[in-house]
């Protein structure tokens, strides 16, 4: 059972205007298959925009705080930060996932806890906080959950291998990249991928997760290994 969200926004110290734009922002598509209820729409749409609101205001921190980075540097920061598995960690530090509205086969089958879920769930509540109170409100929002904790590179800091590889096959014109799950382990709700990064027709690496992206992440991170591709993120002190 999902907790109520004015519980939520007493942790977090927010109140909302529109309580139904909140709602939204913690509705999964399944619930609102299940109850086919008048009026109620998915949070997918809020995803979307939350996605980029996520974008311009990552972007304007990290352009204001390290004012000696590149432009590569910068880009390379921001993917760790707005990649999934960093979305997902910053959603499990809020408990985001007990407030989610749910089909019944989605709970039974452990959705609260699915990577994918939750990172959407994250983008959707800024972009519903977004709509409701403001950039400056979202930037807030941000300033105090999720930019604290850049400097440190620490453990809600997560390197996008994906981009790292990406950015070193293109600069030596190796080729070019392709991913492929080649299996999925585990039950529903306990679901595992198993992912191989090609080059050309070569496999690069291997790596695992509870989501395909997290998968791809791992297989990313095991071909940089193997090249010796030292990957660093972390700010200049």
């Amino acid at each position: 059972m999902n907790r109520s969200l004015k519980i939520l926004l007493s942790e977090l110290g927010i109140t909302f205007k529109n309580m139904d734009l909140l709602r939204q922002a913690f509705t999964h598509s399944s619930y609102v298959n299940e109850h086919r209820i008048s009026g109620h729409e998915d949070n997918e749409r809020l995803e979307f925009l939350g996605d980029a609101v996520l974008e311009l205001t990552v972007s304007e921190y990290l352009y204001d705080m390290f004012p000696d980075r590149s432009e590569g540097e910068l880009t390379k920061l921001r993917a760790s930060i707005v990649c999934e598995p960093s979305l997902v960690a910053f959603a499990e530090a809020l408990d985001f996932g007990a407030y989610v509205f749910l089909g019944k086969g989605e709970e039974l089958t452990g959705g609260r806890s699915r990577p994918s879920l939750l990172a959407d769930v994250f983008e959707s509540f800024i972009g519903a906080l977004y709509l409701d109170q403001g950039l400056s409100a979202a930037s807030a929002f941000l300033r105090k959950y999720v930019f604290g904790k850049i400097p440190s590179a620490g453990k809600h800091l997560v390197v996008d291998y994906k981009t790292f590889l990406q950015e070193h096959i293109q600069q030596h014109n190796m080729g070019s990249l392709e991913y492929r799950i080649i299996e999925e382990r585990g039950p529903a709700h306990e679901k595992e991928f198993i992912a191989q990064v090609y080059l050309n027709t070569n496999i690069l690496g291997q790596g695992h997760g509870r989501s395909k992206k997290e998968a791809e992440q791992g297989a990313a991170a095991e071909a940089l290994s193997k090249m010796n591709v030292n990957v660093d993120v972390k700010p200049k002190s």
